[in-house]
């Protein structure tokens, strides 16, 4: 199955909540994963919240072009939610780009 990202929201400094073509959804800490030079502006906050999901991709990207495989996405393990986020997150859902 390919998998996509539906939807994306920003949920910390490096964190994603994602939903996926498949149904399943959960918070991601994406920092470990930055680590090559592609990935060097997305190690501040305010960068990291300017992603956006790339329909024809079907995952999250950032203004330099980053981005990262629905399916290494997946494969991360899902962090805890802290209480009051479950039902709430105050956060606007991350767009897709035209």
């Amino acid at each position: 199955m390919i998998l996509h990202i539906f939807k994306a929201e920003v949920c910390g400094p490096h964190s994603l909540r994602l939903t996926f073509s498949d149904g399943t959804r959960k918070r991601v800490d994406l920092f470990p994963l930055l680590d090559s030079p592609i990935f060097e502006p997305l190690h501040d906050p305010a960068y990291f919240a300017r992603v956006v999901i790339d329909p024809v991709a079907g995952t999250v990207v950032w203004p330099n072009e980053a981005d990262f495989a629905p399916e290494a996405l997946y494969e991360l393990e899902a962090e805890e939610e802290p209480i009051g986020e479950l039902a709430f997150s105050g956060k606007t859902p991350v767009r897709a780009y035209p």
